[in-house]
């Protein structure tokens, strides 16, 4: 496989770590396309309760994907468990197609998860090892526009195929398959401590410190942290050790709140705008624009978040997104507002959360980059559980609207309150180095 410092001259690693989260994007929105036809016909058994199951049990998959899978990159490197998860959920996805019925589907829904939950951080992780200093923000808000330009494509596709819902996983779960032979082929091992170890103690001159500083990311830790030719064991207890406890808890709860925004709204939105008195095309049409609005969002967020800090933006961005949540509870005749409305919505509330991954990337050092990411993302998926089965719910007893965007706007509140704890200043035990963020 080429070397690190390849890999760097390479655009290969960019788009393939993209197209992983295009990937993303799809498992993301194909449920909430598919959700009203299913209840709609009872197709397998469908009704609200069944689709809120299906909804909760696949994200259960995601979230222990995340949780405990993901920090496994950090061991044994990320291109194996990009490859691995790639192919779980390409096949678990293409045999949800094939479900008799709802348990089925739902159990292949929370297979797939599993290895979609770890390739979100291991990709993430990948991209900031090679991100230059200072763009950390830039790295991975623009490498997580494939999130959310795969939630878009999926959407458009769902206007065009739904109610044929068996095609929408077929063509997700072969789309993943068309992306494994180039992830094999062209994506490098991104392990810094693999290479360090092959080269062993007798390498460490000259040619060793320039490939280290060749493949320098952008935390300012990397150079002390890989200067070693010892590979440091990682772990969920690095997180329970000074000065990481609080970091972790503030971190985790607005991860929280930032995916049960994310999948509260893209599963339930066309179902919370029918129960509005929209027509269903017209929600189908509000989760592509909502979407869009994402990936808008993500360049501006990231360019802000380098230039002025993290903390700052992401603060803001929560704000604001409980700000346009609350507007969307009430009824927009105009339907130009009512798009440009849930745009703007899409433009604060996902890059809110991607934005808490750059500034996990940020706050942790490269041997905790991949379990950090994964304990913020795992925990995330916690939210990404309660988001859909709340609304879910709240769509069973028929008060999803305005009531689902009361909860939408509360959630952002919470997320700015609990970012409040997280110091701007983070002194790493291991290295020494002041981090401020």
């Amino acid at each position: 496989m080429p070397t690190m410092s390849s890999a760097r001259r390479s655009q290969w690693p960019v788009w393939l770590c993209w197209l992983a989260m295009v990937l993303d994007g799809f498992d993301l929105v194909v449920l909430g396309t598919v959700i009203p036809t299913l209840i709609k016909t009872g197709e397998l058994g469908f009704d609200a309760v069944g689709a809120t199951f299906a909804a909760t049990i696949s994200l259960v998959g995601v979230g222990l994907g995340a949780l405990f899978i993901a920090p496994l990159s950090d061991k044994f490197g990320r291109r194996k468990l990009l490859i691995a998860c790639v192919a779980s959920f390409s096949l678990f996805t293409i045999g949800v197609a094939f479900a008799p019925n709802v348990a089925v589907f739902s159990l292949l829904r929370m297979l797939a998860g599993l290895g979609l939950g770890a390739c979100l951080p291991a990709a993430l992780a990948y991209i900031n090892d090679y991100a230059p200093a200072g763009s950390a923000g830039k790295s991975t808000t623009r490498t997580m526009t494939g999130y959310h330009v795969g939630a878009v494509a999926t959407a458009l596709l769902a206007i065009f195929i739904v109610p044929n819902w068996r095609l929408m996983f077929i063509i997700g779960g072969v789309a993943g398959l068309l992306l494994l032979p180039f992830l094999w082929v062209k994506l490098p091992e991104s392990l810094p401590e693999a290479a360090s170890a092959k080269a062993g103690p007798a390498k460490s001159g000259p040619a060793k410190s320039s490939e280290l500083k060749a493949r320098e990311p952008a935390n300012t830790t990397t150079a002390v942290e890989h200067s070693t030719g010892t590979k440091p064991k990682t772990g969920f207890r690095d997180l329970l050790q000074k000065p990481y406890p609080m970091v972790a808890v503030g971190i985790g709860i607005a991860s929280f709140m930032g995916l049960l925004l994310v999948y509260g709204l893209n599963t339930w939105l066309p179902q919370l705008m029918a129960a509005a008195g929209y027509p269903v095309s017209t929600g189908l049409t509000l989760l592509l624009v909502l979407n869009l609005g994402a990936v808008a969002g993500l360049f501006v967020a990231g360019i802000l978040a380098d230039k002025h800090g993290t903390k700052k933006i992401v603060l803001m961005w929560f704000g604001l997104s409980a700000v346009f949540l609350a507007i969307l509870s009430v009824k927009i005749p105009n339907e130009f507002l009512l798009n440009a409305a849930v745009f703007v919505t899409g433009v604060f509330v996902f890059s809110s959360q991607v934005l808490v991954y750059a500034w996990v990337s940020q706050l942790f050092p490269p041997r905790l980059r991949g379990t950090a990411l994964g304990f913020a993302a795992g925990v995330g998926r916690l939210g990404a559980i309660v988001g859909p089965a709340v609304t879910g719910t709240l769509v069973a007893a028929n008060i999803a609207y305005p009531a689902g965007f009361y909860v939408f706007a509360a959630a952002g509140v919470l997320a700015v309150a609990a970012l409040f704890l997280v110091p701007h200043e983070v002194r790493t035990a291991d290295t020494g180095v002041l981090a401020e963020r």
